[in-house]
């Protein structure tokens, strides 16, 4: 399975934004992906204050339409990172995932959001913006079952335990991972949730400046696959627009579950 990372600096620029997504997911395409991931908030990332009027209904809105438009197009899975969604008088941040004839076959909603005062910049607070969702979602492939998450949901190892006891050997992480915090625990905890799970890991995430220059925001980049080992085996750049192309080997995934056993060894309830 050749999946591709697409990397951006989103704004507050939508039709910018939808342009570049799109150049990405053809050039994910030209070379051969079967997936071709996007970060989250891929669409807009700017003031929330807009944020009710850039959601939209999800699949029929037009930002799921250019992704099932590309999906179809280039028959290839396109993971839609995260958009904003409407839906009964709430706003959800949402990844979706359209198979080759640009049918959405999932939509997650992020459960766990991200509430916090980091030194030297506003405090963030997605529960003012967004609403929680409840449901974990995985999705059957012709080569697996993937499970759906996005950034934040990484610092809660039991949301990707459950994924993995639905059969997922996958896991999506589309993010807009803070710098300050990137630096010190990106690629920790994005190999921490590949070795103890023996899963492959995919995190398409934004990269460089955005808001208010007074407000000093920044992305980490480094958008990267980690193997079930726990190996880094493509990474994108700290800053840089652009696609990054892996194989995911399940052959090796396969040798590697055999050779060290650990999930057969879980004496939790089956759930966990």
């Amino acid at each position: 399975m050749r999946v591709a990372l697409c990397q951006m600096n989103a704004g507050d620029d939508v039709a910018e934004n939808l342009r570049v997504a799109g150049e990405l997911l053809d050039q994910a395409a030209a070379g051969r992906a079967d997936l071709a991931a996007l970060p989250e908030q891929f669409v807009y990332l700017g003031a929330r204050s807009r944020y009710r009027e850039v959601a939209e209904v999800v699949p029929e809105g037009p930002n799921c339409a250019m992704l099932a438009e590309r999906a179809e197009r280039h028959a290839m899975w396109v993971l839609g990172g995260s958009l904003l969604e409407s839906a009964d008088g709430h706003t959800y941040n949402t990844s979706t995932l359209f198979d080759r004839t640009g049918e959405m076959v999932a939509r997650y909603r992020k459960i766990h959001l991200f509430d916090v005062e980091l030194p030297g910049q506003p405090a963030t607070r997605e529960s003012a913006a967004f609403t929680a969702g409840t449901e974990i979602v995985t999705a059957e492939t012709e080569f697996c079952r993937v499970g759906l998450s996005i950034c934040y949901d990484l610092r809660f190892p039991e949301l990707y335990r459950g994924l993995m006891a639905l059969g997922a050997t996958v896991f999506f992480v589309p993010s807009y991972f803070t710098y300050e915090t990137g630096k010190e625990h990106w690629h920790v905890l994005l190999r921490a949730r590949a070795v103890e799970n023996l899963a492959f890991v995919v995190a398409a995430s934004q990269w460089g400046r955005y808001g208010r220059p007074e407000d000093n925001r920044r992305n980490f980049g480094h958008s990267l696959v980690v193997d079930p080992w726990g190996r880094v085996i493509a990474e994108a750049p700290e800053e840089g627009t652009g696609v990054t192309i892996a194989d995911l080997d399940f052959t090796e995934l396969r040798k590697v579950r055999e050779q060290l056993p650990a999930l057969q060894h879980r004496r939790l309830h089956p759930s966990c």
